[in-house]
């Protein structure tokens, strides 16, 4: 029988205990990021995107409450979902979130030249390294936090 997704099969405080040095990596990859100079709330709302497409409610829920703390826009939250459809991104922000989107569903989809490029028009080299091992993190997480069916952090 399969337990229902809202009850954690592994609590997240029990995954921190069990997994120390697993938790630890991922965070040091997280502090990489964010000492690489890029912008924090840019990287908040790749993050929810990606936790989006996977179906993460812990990881969706936590950078919500994180974006919502550096106080990026009620509308550029709200809207994230059907960012292609709305001007309240900036150039940047879609360059990343394209980005994101093709590497986060690359196992159906390869990546296109097409977002390469238009994330070469935005970022620097670093600047990409670095985006790309966000994404590459909030993806584990995802698969972590979804398959452990984690509790969502209260708002």
């Amino acid at each position: 029988m399969t337990a229902p997704a809202h009850i954690p099969r592994i609590s997240r405080a029990d995954y921190d205990d069990l997994a120390p040095a697993a938790v630890a990596a991922l965070r040091a990859l997280g502090k990489a990021v964010d000492d690489s100079g890029l912008e924090k709330t840019l990287t908040e709302l790749i993050k929810i995107r990606a936790s989006q497409i996977n179906g993460c409610a812990f990881c969706i829920q936590f950078h919500l409450n994180m974006a919502r703390k550096l106080g990026v826009e009620a509308a550029k939250l709200d809207l994230l979902a059907a960012w292609r459809e709305t001007g309240v991104y900036s150039e940047r922000e879609r360059a990343a979130l394209a980005w994101t989107e093709a590497l986060t569903r690359m196992g159906r989809h390869s990546v296109t030249d097409t977002a390469w490029t238009q994330l070469q028009s935005q970022f620097s080299r670093s600047e990409i390294a670095f985006l790309t091992t966000s994404i590459g993190t909030i993806n584990a997480w995802n698969r972590i936090a979804g398959s452990l069916h984690f509790a969502p952090p209260v708002p």
